[in-house]
Parts: structure tokens; C-alpha cells; sequence
């Protein structure tokens, strides 16, 4: 992944006003950008328990109802991870699917991308597997799992693909076969990082891996 590819800090790309001169109290589009860093910062502690909107104000060194200024509930600062997740990852995918290059090589590239963006971000690999939203709102576990199907669907497609260029008989279900085995091997990486304190990188051996399952 080249550095031009999105990591959280990235997001603080959509303030406009990071070029003004430095002022005592930052606009609320910065400080809405400053709560979801420090967010997912406190995610990116191996161990971490429940993060608390009473430790996010602590780190911030403000009160919780000036948190809420920003935004309505614990869920929506969620929700605003999982946007910056969803917007990075797609771009990123779209432009892997329009690119020239066998399907094959596509699903390739979108398996690699995925996990390289989870070690580049270790707190949003906790809320992409879910381990931070346990305690949350339900419908943002709802929300990575439709995020995980969407993937699943592009891989599909592009895997479709291939298997009619191989002369599959039956390129539908290989391609639904494949699909289905990468994401569970995508989400098992990712998994195996967060919960081994983002020790165990997921993109180890990840060519000979890709290899075993794409043939």
C-alpha cells in the first residue's frame, strides 16, 4: 500500500482550515475530526477495554456534554469510523475493478488492500471485526456486516469473471465459493491481529496464502 492510501489520520484532509493560523478553539468540523482520531486512537491500545465517553472527554480534556455538541450519541461517533471505513475502502476497491488485469488479479489486490489498510489502522480493525462495538448499538455490528457483504459482492463479481475466461461451466458458483472463503479468510486475519495485540500482522505470507486459495 503506497502512502498516498488512506490511514485514519487522512480524514483531517476534509478541514479546510488546517492552512488558517492556530486558534484557542477549533471549528466544530475539526473538533468532530479530533474526536473520531482520538477515538480510534484509545481502539488502537492492544487490551483496551469498552472506551467510555467519559475516558474519550478525559483524553480530550473535555466534558463529555461538549462531546455531545458534536455528536448525538457514542453510536454516532461509531458511525463516523465506520464512514471513513466504508468511503476508503470503496474508493480504493473501485479503482482496483476498473483498472485492466484478470479477475483473478483484482481479488488479489482487494484481499491485500483490505488487510494492509487493517494494519495501517488497528483501531478501525477492532471495529471492523466488531470487537469494539459489542457493547455498542446493534445496528453497527448490522452495518460491518453489510460492509463485509459488499465485499463479498465485488469479489464475486470480478471471480465471475475469471472463472467464464477459464471456461468454467459453472462460473457463478465457483465464483460464489471463492468469494465466501476470502472474506472469511479476510475477517480471520483481521481478527487474529486485533486480538493478538496487532502482533501478528495480517498480511504475513499473504502471497503463497492467496495462492492456496485462488489457485
Amino acid at each position: 500500500m503506497s502512502a498516498s492510501e488512506p490511514k485514519l489520520n487522512l480524514v483531517a484532509a476534509a478541514v479546510s482550515a488546517s492552512a488558517a493560523p492556530p486558534r484557542k478553539r477549533p471549528r466544530p468540523g475539526e473538533r468532530r475530526v479530533q474526536i473520531l482520531q482520538t477515538l480510534a486512537s484509545m481502539l488502537e491500545q492492544p487490551g483496551a477495554d469498552r472506551v467510555t465517553t467519559a475516558a474519550l472527554a478525559a483524553k480530550l480534556e473535555v466534558s463529555e456534554a461538549a462531546l455531545y455538541r458534536h455528536f448525538a450519541s457514542k453510536a454516532q461517533m461509531f458511525e463516523g469510523l465506520i464512514e471513513f471505513i466504508e468511503g476508503s475502502i470503496f474508493t480504493l476497491l473501485n479503482q482496483i475493478t476498473e483498472r485492466d488485469g484478470s479477475g483473478l488479479l483484482q481479488a488479489q489486490k482487494i484481499v491485500s488492500m483490505l488487510l494492509q489498510f487493517g494494519e495501517r489502522n488497528p483501531g478501525m480493525t477492532r471495529v471492523m471485526v466488531g470487537d469494539a462495538l459489542v457493547y455498542e448499538n446493534e445496528r453497527l455490528v448490522l452495518r460491518m456486516n453489510q460492509f463485509f457483504d459488499r465485499v463479498e459482492s465485488s469479489l464475486r463479481q470480478v471471480l465471475r469473471n475469471a472463472a467464464e475466461a477459464n471456461g468454467s461451466s459453472t462460473p457463478t458458483v465457483d465464483a460464489n465459493a471463492q468469494a465466501s472463503v476470502l472474506v472469511s479468510f479476510i475477517v480471520g486475519r483481521l481478527q487474529r491481529y486485533a486480538r493478538s495485540g496487532f502482533k501478528r500482522s495480517p498480511i504475513e505470507q499473504l502471497d503463497s496464502a492467496l495462492r492456496m486459495l485462488l489457485g
